[in-house]
């Protein structure tokens, strides 16, 4: 069975163990139900994700001309506490970022390959933790803006992570800690004005991931060097197809690819 669209992110369900949907424009595939078989990848073109024309991807799933232009490339998007719409200060499209940023949004710790620190719209928890490869989390704060939530964020990373090892987090060499303890050590470091943010009660958030065999070595797959592939599938993690022969293939970063998939049992 075959299959061609344009990469984006894959989808997921947060249950006993994560279910992962690749979503092309007219099918889903379930990949939990492709464990243990082969499957291949075609490269065929670019295909940006705001323009839709076939030219190289800059960054994110976009050409380099839209990722310079479009509001959901703002600089405020990787660097929270640079958001000014609760000042009424527009960046690229004031009505997009008073619909992102003047919402709820969570600081978190995550362990994935070690405890960072993080930031993300409410609405995107568990999401944005499954993304990561975390297999526990736990929220700090709810802010009603992200603002709040990014200048929290800066101060606390001074004492805690703020990047996930991504060669840990797929060889699953991690150790469990305890979230609820490391969040009250931050306390003292958050800022004076998202004080009254802190969520005393929260509890960890735990996750368990579609994997029959981690990496031991890691080889990741490009598909603008190597245009086709085709392997047998043994786990998902994060937004990471793990192969056979330790090949690991991160969807995120080929957004905007159009390919041809096939299943090949």
């Amino acid at each position: 069975m075959q299959y061609r669209g344009v990469l984006r992110k894959m989808k997921t369900e947060s249950n006993q163990e994560v279910d992962y949907f690749l979503e092309f424009e007219n099918d889903v595939v379930h990949l939990n139900q492709l464990l243990d078989k082969e499957v291949a990848f075609h490269f065929v073109e670019y295909q940006c994700l705001n323009c839709s024309k076939n030219k190289k991807i800059f960054r994110q799933g976009f050409c380099y001309d839209c990722f310079q232009e479009i509001p959901n490339a703002g600089e405020w998007i990787m660097h929270p506490e640079l958001s000014k719409a609760h000042l009424d200060e527009e960046d690229r499209d004031l009505d997009y970022e008073k619909k992102v940023q003047l919402q709820p949004h969570i600081v978190y710790l995550a362990n994935s390959s070690n405890v960072k620190v993080g930031v993300t719209r409410k609405s995107q928890i568990p999401t944005r933790w499954i993304d990561q490869g975390a297999h526990e989390a736990i929220a700090i704060l709810e802010t009603p803006n992200r603002y709040l939530a990014g200048i929290t964020e800066v101060e606390l990373k001074k004492h805690v992570a703020d990047k996930t090892n991504w060669r840990t987090m797929l060889k699953n060499e991690i150790q469990d800690k305890d979230l609820v303890e490391e969040r009250e050590k931050l306390k003292e470091f958050i800022p004076d004005e998202a004080k009254d943010y802190y969520l005393a009660t929260s509890q960890e958030f735990n996750i368990n991931f579609p994997v029959i065999e981690y990496p031991k070595k890691l080889k990741s797959l490009n598909l603008e060097k190597n245009n086709s592939y085709k392997g047998k599938l043994k786990g998902i993690k994060g937004q990471y197809l793990i192969f056979e022969n330790d090949i690991v293939f991160n969807v995120r970063n080929s957004e905007g690819y159009v390919v041809d998939f096939e299943i090949l049992y």
